[in-house]
């Protein structure tokens, strides 16, 4: 952003001229404002400024300045683009166009536009307005950032070729690098700047940034640490620890961290044009990620295309209310660029497969979801990555290869010990490998609710349990599930589960209940091969006498052949051996 003026120093007998002014009456230089890059102050003055007649101005303040209203006009859009107050900004430099006849003047001006139009998301507008200005480096950084945000991958690469080395053009190179993902290039770049620039404390929070969405969050902390001993009420930098915490241990711990800034949010007016106004969609934005999603809809809607990220949280936010068709609306036109953007990607086309089971385009989202995860997993830079394992073992789980899936999950298993969703796909990967112990123990360590009384979580639980030789714990499973499709598809696993494994005694029990509700003849053969293996196994003293009478009461309610001689071979046993039914 280039000011329309420069503030120049009047001679020292015009400064002498005023010295006798009252005190009271002085004002504060103009510049000491724009040095401390005191905006508000800075166009408080200027507008008092404009507002005095010239042949006023030296009999009612002492002026350390020749700040004319006509330059005073010119500097409050300077100073207003920097407040954040970018329709203000704009609507004066248009102002300033339509009285300016200078086209050199102008061409400048068209480039301060299009920094306007840049700023407030209108790229469109802001190409049109910079091919109006004046050629020079910032002319060509715009063209540089705009190609990145039109996604114009040819312009960019031709644009980066004419960036030169100056100070300027290389931090606009690492702001590249670093929207696109590159944040290695983009700390490589700061950290050559600092080595010169030791006094640019503020590349401090760039980096800290970088090292944040790397994931190395103790290392952004130290290297913000050395920004906030400076700065310690930078909103930017508060924010951003307080992301690290959240990343570190939880939303509450990091909600403390910005106490000092949630004070200012209560004077609502203050916050969007006083000194936090550059941050105050930031922290709305990341309170309601820190709070679990509380006010998403009242929040992320209005920042969608303002703050990258509020798309993706109001993704997952619709996620979690299993709103599927909303995440999918803001997702379809989305081309995914990042890890998490894959991610999302897969996850959304994965549960709208699930929805579609029994049509065609159910197999397309799943391939589309594996792609996805394939392209994150096997990429050179995540593919040693927690993520990209975790994307690689998603993949391998969609595409039943379980012992691909087992090895990738098993290797990151010690980050995410007590985290529910993964030890639930994690033991159910462990049952696909026959690991049935480990399996029962780790869906044992699942703590949420929501997945305890999922019907998937309560079938692999009742399989793993009955291979473990704990059938009736499997059985008590059943007992408190209310009568559906559901519990009749569970009570079908522990009928043909417990009789392969040869525990009769609670597959007869199955097949008794299944063959009341269909009383087909496969029902009824394993019911009976049921009750007949309990009836061997009591005989074999495996199974203990007392159960006899059940199965003989369960035989006494089929009016299937040959029902009777079972149970006359049954009650001769029970006879010989003086067992009294």
């Amino acid at each position: 952003m280039q000011p329309a003026a420069d503030v120049k120093q009047v001679g020292s007998g015009e400064a002498t001229s005023t010295s006798s002014m009252n005190p009271a009456m002085r004002l504060p230089k103009l510049e000491d404002f724009l040095k401390k890059r005191d905006f508000i102050g800075a166009v408080t003055l200027l507008e008092f400024l404009k507002s005095v007649p010239p042949d006023h101005r030296h009999q009612t303040v002492e002026s350390t300045t020749t700040t004319s209203p006509v330059i005073a006009s010119r500097l409050i859009p300077y100073c207003s683009f920097h407040l954040g107050d970018y329709q203000r900004a704009l609507m004066d430099y248009l102002t300033q166009l339509s009285g300016n006849s200078d086209e050199d003047s102008a061409r400048t001006t068209w480039l301060n536009v299009a920094c306007c139009y840049f700023f407030m998301g209108m790229y469109t507008e802001a190409q049109g307005a910079v091919q109006k200005g004046k050629p020079c480096d910032l002319h060509t950084r715009l063209l540089f950032h705009l190609a990145h945000k039109l996604n114009d991958d040819d312009k960019l690469l031709e644009l980066h070729e004419k960036l030169d080395d100056n100070l300027e053009n290389q931090l606009s190179l690492a702001s590249v690098h670093y929207l696109r993902g590159d944040f290695q290039n983009s700390i490589d770049i700061y950290k050559r700047v600092l080595i010169t620039n030791r006094e640019y404390l503020a590349l401090n929070v760039y980096v800290a940034l970088c090292y944040h969405r790397l994931e190395y969050y103790d290392v952004s902390q130290e290297v913000l640490a050395v920004y906030l001993q400076t700065h310690p009420d930078s909103a930017i930098a508060l924010n951003l620890r307080a992301c690290n915490t959240f990343r570190l241990y939880t939303g509450t711990a990091a909600e403390k961290e910005l106490k000092p800034l949630l004070n200012m949010m209560h004077h609502e007016e203050q916050t969007k044009h006083g000194p936090f106004s550059n941050a105050y969609d930031l922290i709305r934005h990341n309170l309601v990620v820190f709070r679990g999603g509380e006010g998403a809809l009242q929040v992320l809607p209005k920042l969608v295309g303002v703050i990258p990220e509020a798309r993706l949280n109001l993704i997952i936010y619709y996620l979690h209310q299993e709103d599927i068709r909303s995440a999918y609306e803001l997702i379809k036109e989305m081309k995914p660029k990042t890890v998490p953007e894959h991610i999302l990607h897969a996850i959304v086309n994965v549960l709208l497969s699930q929805q579609n089971l029994n049509s065609s385009v159910s197999r397309e989202y799943m391939s589309l979801a594996q792609s996805y995860y394939n392209r994150i997993g096997s990429s050179d830079s995540e593919h040693d990555s927690v993520f990209g394992r975790l994307c690689m073992a998603s993949a391998h789980f969609l595409n039943s290869n379980f012992d691909h899936c087992y090895l990738y999950l098993n290797s990151v298993r010690t980050h995410y010990y007590n985290d529910d969703t993964f030890n639930y796909n994690y033991a159910q990967t462990l049952a696909m490998q026959n690991q049935f112990q480990e399996a029962e123990t780790v869906l044992l360590m699942v703590q949420s609710e929501k997945i305890r009384n999922d019907f998937t979580y309560m079938q692999c639980l009742a399989r793993c349990l009955i291979m473990n030789k704990k059938p009736r714990v499997a059985w008590e499973i059943y007992e408190r599930m209310d009568t559906s499709p559901e519990s009749f598809q569970l009570l079908q696993l522990i009928a043909n589960e417990c009789y392969r494994m040869g525990q009769f005694y609670y597959a007869a029990k199955a097949f008794d209940i299944l063959e009341k509700f269909d009383p087909s003849q496969e029902n009824w053969e394993g019911k009976r091969g049921a009750c007949v293996g309990v009836f061997q196994l009591i005989i074999a003293g495996h199974e203990p006498k007392e159960s006899l009478p059940d199965i003989i009461s369960l035989l006494r309610h089929s009016s299937k052949q040959n029902v009777e001689k079972i149970l006359t071979v049954m009650k001769k046993w029970a006879k010989d051996n003086q067992f009294n039914l």
